[in-house]
């Protein structure tokens, strides 16, 4: 199979408290770029970089994903795109969409300044300063992002209008154009991307 480059649509799908996939660490099924497989007790997807984490006495420990080809979980498989973990949204016979899950770090530490609240308060000559901390759980929770790519005709493409334009033939490009100019199409949506890849699947 050959591994192209590939990035990004994104949209915010959820938010968590965790940065990572599964709130403990499970057992899951290794398998290495060389074709062995590995069972592990405890390991997770470390949301940051979609990279696999596991525990290793009392530390967490982040595989190196250049050795990662895929991990299987009892609900969910993923394989590695780009050294990212993927997981399959669905296939259209051995054409597939994936889609790599991540928070936003900057946007997570953005959200948490601007939801405090300083004020200096001036009495007489004393002078008193009181932070007060206006955040709740949800200001907490990290914003997850969805980055989706298709596997076609054995070749990862990013879900980017003019990259998968480079990629397709003249027909599929024309029926492309007619899916994308749909008013309920959204680059960002599992469903919209499964119409155009059944589309451009036939």
């Amino acid at each position: 199979m050959i591994l192209s480059v590939l990035c990004l649509t994104s949209m915010a799908q959820k938010r968590t408290l965790s940065a990572t996939l599964y709130k403990e660490f499970k057992p899951s099924v290794v398998t290495f770029a060389d074709g062995h497989k590995s069972r592990q007790s405890l390991t997770n997807v470390f949301l940051k970089n979609s990279s696999l984490l596991f525990l290793q006495g009392e530390y967490t420990m982040e595989a190196n994903m250049d050795n990662i080809a895929a991990v299987e979980f009892a609900d969910k498989k993923f394989i590695a795109i780009n050294k990212q973990l993927a997981y399959m949204v669905d296939s259209v016979g051995s054409n597939a969409l994936y889609c790599i899950e991540l928070f936003d770090q900057d946007s997570y530490e953005r959200n948490l300044r601007n939801n405090i609240n300083i004020s200096n308060l001036q009495l007489g000559e004393q002078i008193s300063t009181s932070t007060v901390d206006m955040n709740n759980e949800e200001d907490y929770k990290l914003p997850v992002f969805k980055h989706f790519y298709m596997l076609l005709d054995g070749k990862f493409i990013k879900v980017h209008e003019r990259e998968l334009g480079r990629k397709l033939s003249k027909d599929q490009r024309t029926m492309m154009k007619r899916i994308v100019s749909l008013p309920d199409f959204n680059w960002q949506n599992e469903n919209s991307l499964m119409t155009l890849l059944k589309v451009i699947s036939n």
